[in-house]
């Protein structure tokens, strides 16, 4: 039976974060195991989707755009779907609730210290968006103000406030963003308390994450599908491995213990930063982090005549281009494990590295985005010899 959205999320379905929200859980996961045998059953097996125990509240990294409103005041929600209308959210069904609540303070707190709302169209105004992230087993949460200007009146009585409210909260950060532009955090940063960053772990490993470093966002389904990633892997200590589009260097450090030496090369700059620090609090010395262009990077190593005997890749959601994978094909690794957050372009980039003689072993599908229409998948390669 569907489920009455007005009385389950008052902002649905004008929101559009969670298109699936009248849909049964279960139902979810039935529909996203179809979509992805739907695309990937040709090419081999496609195991089960692994669900989630309790599929709410699972977003540790949250983020609000703030608006004024003549009745309203200043408030703070999510975008109307394919528009820039702010649509007011108290509560959310996939956010972490200790984020909604701090949202819901920082309203209160804008409205007493008479910060006003950035307007797109005018271009005044200070508070653009606030970002929130949480260290799921740590407890340690980041608050992120987006500001059109540097200068926040009355720093540190706001901050006191702030944090008297919820003194969970261990860092908060000014980052500016003055240009007109859909991105959401500027290039400057300013640590107004505590470190600038939170730590959490996955996989039995510490890592920082900063404002602006890639780090799932569903902690309890990622450790479950880097455990399968490194699971596909099958190191036995000899291996050369290399983590492309390696982020803060989850996956690699994650697999280090088990393989010879590994490689990790993101773009990404405050990503690599991050990357480096974390090997360094886990104590590992067979990794090394460079900050390239992941395509440019296997060019040159292939160049080289460097072997590499597992290829880790998770790219962004429009996939791998054919420049990269043109590379991994001269770089010819043993297996491939393909992280991807969209089953299209992953079946696409399929197609280009059977060119290369790479067949689908399995493929094994996680619901990182519950009421949403995202699926995870994990998929091993290898080359057929």
């Amino acid at each position: 039976m569907k489920q009455d959205l007005k009385k389950v999320c008052q902002a649905a379905p004008r929101c559009g974060g969670c298109n699936m929200l009248e849909v049964p859980y279960e139902e979810q996961l039935i529909k996203k195991q179809k979509m992805v045998e739907k695309l990937l059953k040709q090419f081999g097996k496609v195991n089960p989707i692994v669900g989630m125990d309790e599929p709410m509240y699972y977003r540790h990294k949250v983020h609000a755009v703030y608006a004024y409103d003549k009745k309203k005041g200043i408030y703070h929600g999510n975008y109307e779907e394919k528009t820039h209308r702010v649509i007011r959210v108290s509560h959310c069904l996939l956010e972490d609730q200790r984020a909604d609540a701090i949202f819901n303070s920082i309203d209160d707190l804008a409205r007493s210290f008479k910060i006003r709302a950035y307007d797109e169209d005018s271009g005044y105004g200070l508070l653009r968006h606030v970002l929130i992230r949480i260290g799921h087993y740590t407890g340690q949460i980041l608050v992120v103000l987006v500001l059109s200007s540097p200068i926040l009146p009355s720093k540190n009585n706001f901050v006191k406030a702030l944090r008297k409210l919820h003194p969970e909260i261990t860092s908060i950060v000014i980052n500016v963003n003055d240009k007109n532009t859909s991105m959401v955090l500027g290039d400057k940063e300013q640590v107004i308390y505590g470190r600038g960053y939170i730590e959490d772990q996955i996989c039995g490993y510490t890592f920082r994450i900063s404002p602006k470093s890639f780090y799932q966002v569903n902690p309890v389904q990622t450790q479950l599908l880097y455990q399968k990633a490194i699971e596909y892997a099958a190191l036995t200590g000899r291996e050369t491995v290399v983590d492309a589009y390696c982020g803060t260097g989850t996956i690699g450090i994650a697999a280090s213990k088990n393989a010879d030496r590994v490689i990790g090369v993101e773009l990404n700059k405050d990503a690599v930063r991050d990357a480096v620090v974390n090997a360094k609090t886990n104590g590992i010395k067979n990794i090394q982090f460079y900050q390239k262009d992941a395509g440019q990077f296997l060019v040159q190593i292939a160049q080289n005549g460097e072997r590499v005997d597992v290829l880790f890749m998770d790219p962004p959601r429009n996939g791998s281009d054919e420049t990269f994978l043109s590379c991994v094909g001269k770089l010819a690794p043993n297996r491939i494990v393909y992280v991807s957050c969209n089953p299209e372009t992953l079946k696409r980039d399929l197609e280009f590295l059977k060119k290369f003689k790479y067949r689908m072993v399995e493929a094994t599908p996680y619901d990182l985005f519950p009421f949403t229409g995202h699926v995870e998948t994990v998929c091993l390669f290898s080359k057929l010899r």
